[in-house]
């Protein structure tokens, strides 16, 4: 069903999904990124150039029902893609959050990034984007001992994710995932754990968060 798990993707491109073609959502990526529309990328909404794919749960899908999360789920088992879903947080849609924030985060084990509408969304997309680029510009011609060690820092969006916690910024949000490894560990620690990474005074909002 992820069709589009061989395409190369350029960098500085995006492959949007044809569905999203005329949406409030593409309209905005235009002229930031380069964006080219594929029919039939299956479950992915957009494609990235760094393997990335982003998973867009619209309000509206919020309210329909249970698909959206099926289709995360087929994802998951289908794809060796790494997958971001990006969620509608909205007045309407928020009751529904903490179920979406507990499957995506603790039962599949993927990056999730709350969004109030389609203009945020494309924001975070043309944000992912640049980061891809400028990741790939540095690496060109660079020495190798640098690179493997760039190779072990966070991968963007999941460091991008992390400093969504109140009060985490950059510095803490490295500290975090250098001793969690994964938003599935961080999101399982306990109070003591998260003091030794970050101290006391942090540790407890990441904890009430």
């Amino acid at each position: 069903p992820v069709t589009a798990g061989s395409i190369v993707v350029p960098f500085g491109h995006v492959i949007g999904n044809e569905k999203w073609r005329g949406s409030e959502l593409a309209q905005r990526l235009q002229g930031k990124v380069k964006l080219i529309f594929e029919d039939g990328l299956g479950l992915v909404d957009f494609h990235l150039s760094n393997r990335t794919c982003i998973l867009l749960i619209s309000e509206a899908d919020l309210v329909a029902g249970d698909e959206f999360k099926r289709r995360l789920v087929r994802f998951r088992n289908a794809s060796s893609l790494r997958g971001i879903v990006i969620v509608e947080k909205t007045q309407i849609s928020d009751q529904y959050y903490p179920g979406v924030q507990k499957l995506v985060v603790l039962e599949l084990g993927m990056v999730l990034l709350p969004v109030a509408n389609q203009g945020e969304a494309s924001q975070l997309i043309i944000q992912l984007v640049s980061v891809c680029v400028r990741e790939q510009s540095r690496d060109r011609g660079s020495n190798p001992f640098v690179r493997r060690q760039r190779a072990q820092r966070a991968e963007p969006a999941l460091l991008q994710a992390v400093q969504r916690i109140p009060g985490v910024g950059r510095t803490k949000a490295l500290l975090l995932l250098q001793r969690f490894a994964s938003l599935h560990r961080l999101c399982n620690a306990d109070i003591r754990e998260l003091e030794q990474a970050v101290g006391q005074t942090a540790a407890q909002q990441i904890y009430t968060f």
